[in-house]
């Protein structure tokens, strides 16, 4: 699976041009082109004038947007790279879906959502509904650091979490493509209490064994594609342990799988995925299953 062209998706608030040009290293997989995408939300323009929908206020924040993209583009272009460029009027999940499929986008990036309780309540996750219902990868691009700063290289050294779904497997084969730009790769599986074999510590053990003899599987996997990789096996609540796991190993980003919505237990992983993405420190590459891919 490569990553040939990728659509960047700002609404200008959280993505700049910097955290593009960390993720240009993936030129040295498979990037050449790059498509921009500014939605502009109709209840926004009516907000800006207090009255009603102002086709004025439209043009303007189009030509802003427009500005801001030419001096991007240029910057690719001298690079040897490609632009496209998308600035439409609507709902920001439906826009970006759109825009995925007509530009057959290899991976979609876009900010961190910033919908409070009630409005995701009311209207859903804009992050989920994206990711069920493209193919592609998903990579929700929050800065790491207290001082605001974007790591040079996300893709460089990413957390893997897997639960042995579908969609974890289809994050293996999505990295296998990296190899020249994953420089290492942590692997991790965290493990629920109540899941333990027992409560004496030969039954920790025994689970802690059966999750490592799978995880050194998957590592055997991608260091015969070039990628070292190692594993770890973590135990309590899930997400939690990832973000704990993602700072011990000096993570650049997290990778997760998004299961398919069929089973009960897989729309609960699959919650898990939901909560990484929405309040992680770190980007968060979401993939979904190959049921969701097809759908």
């Amino acid at each position: 699976m490569d990553i040939k062209k990728m659509l960047f998706v700002t609404k200008f608030e959280e993505l700049w041009f910097d955290a593009l040009q960390s993720l240009l290293d993936l030129n040295k997989a498979a990037l050449n082109h790059v498509v921009f995408l500014h939605v502009i939300q109709r209840d926004k323009v009516a907000m800006r004038r207090g009255a009603g929908y102002q086709k004025e206020e439209e043009i303007k924040l189009r030509e802003m947007a427009n500005i801001r993209f030419i001096d991007w583009a240029e910057h690719l272009f001298e690079q040897g790279m490609e632009a496209g460029v998308y600035i439409v009027v609507g709902n920001f999940a439906p826009q970006v879906i759109s825009a995925a499929k007509k530009e057959a986008a290899d991976l979609i990036v876009i900010g961190p959502e910033k919908k409070g309780r009630l409005e995701k309540l009311y209207s859903g996750s804009d992050i989920m509904e994206i990711i069920r219902s493209t193919a592609s990868p998903v990579l929700v691009y929050s800065n790491i650091s207290e001082d605001r700063k974007i790591t040079e290289s996300p893709f460089a050294s990413p957390l893997l979490a897997t639960n042995w779904t579908d969609a974890d497997q289809r994050s293996v084969e999505y990295l296998k493509g990296l190899s020249n730009v994953v420089k290492e790769i942590d692997i991790i599986h965290v493990a629920d209490e109540k899941s333990l074999d027992g409560s004496s510590a030969m039954g920790v053990q025994k689970t802690r064994k059966q999750a490592r003899q799978k995880l050194e599987e998957i590592c055997d996997i991608l260091e015969a594609g070039g990628i070292n990789a190692k594993p770890h096996v973590y135990i309590g609540e899930t997400v939690s342990e990832v973000e704990k796991a993602a700072r011990e190993c000096r993570s650049t980003m997290i990778i997760a799988g998004v299961p398919a919505k069929s089973a009960w237990k897989e729309r609960l992983l699959g919650r898990t995925s939901k909560a990484l993405a929405e309040n992680s420190m770190f980007p968060v590459l979401l993939v979904p299953a190959l049921q969701i891919a097809e759908s």
